[in-house]
């Protein structure tokens, strides 16, 4: 990983730990072990962290660019499999993008550089692993069928012409994909929803 060496900072009154560096974006909520700061947020209120003008924390995409953000979601608790947030009220329309992190098996979604939307995901086993790159989506199929493994993927999100994607699953302990990403059903439809094909979907290892 891309890891400042900067000491961790403890945030008063979430009791988790916010997790971002330049180059790379580990998570609040405890979805990982702490890891180094380079920007302290504004005291979390309500449903979001809010990053000061000025000071706004640098994610990495996979080919090694970067995106500022502006907030993310303040989930109070570590998620698991099947658990979700998704919260896109007041934030102004702009440009969606997705960041899926496997190591840390969770995809964000982010709009005008704030994150809306927070999944546990499903990804690729051994022996059909996930790709890792910057992919546009390619298309959309709200009722796709796979029709190499006879099995319902509801919301595609398309992402390589082979057929890896994004798609609604049941999320659960010990399940994996044949290469693709899988969320929960309602995240699912909601990310169908507020993205468009040419889209960027992220992927880093």
């Amino acid at each position: 990983m891309r890891l400042s060496r900067t000491a961790a900072t403890a945030l008063a009154g979430l009791g988790i730990a916010l997790v971002l560096a330049v180059g790379v974006y580990a998570a609040l909520r405890g979805r990982a072990a702490p890891l180094p700061l380079v920007a302290e947020p504004a005291a979390p209120k309500g449903p979001r962290v809010v990053f000061p003008e000025g000071r706004l924390p640098q994610l990495t995409l996979a080919d090694g660019t970067s995106r500022a953000v502006k907030s993310l979601l303040n989930v109070p608790a570590r998620m698991t499999y099947g658990q979700f947030v998704w919260n896109d009220r007041d934030v102004p329309a702009g440009a969606v993008w997705v960041r899926v992190d496997l190591g840390r098996q969770m995809l964000s979604v982010f709009r005008g550089g704030q994150e809306i939307g927070t999944s546990v995901i499903l990804y690729g086993a051994d022996e059909k692993q996930t790709p890792v790159g910057n992919f546009p989506i390619l298309a959309k199929n709200a009722h796709h069928r796979s029709s190499s493994y006879d099995a319902e993927m509801p919301y595609t999100l398309r992402l390589t012409p082979d057929g890896v994607a994004i798609h609604g699953s049941d999320v659960r302990e010990g399940a994996a994909t044949h290469g693709c990403i899988g969320v929960p059903l309602t995240f699912a439809e909601h990310l169908f929803a507020s993205v468009r094909t040419g889209d960027l979907v992220t992927i880093l290892p």
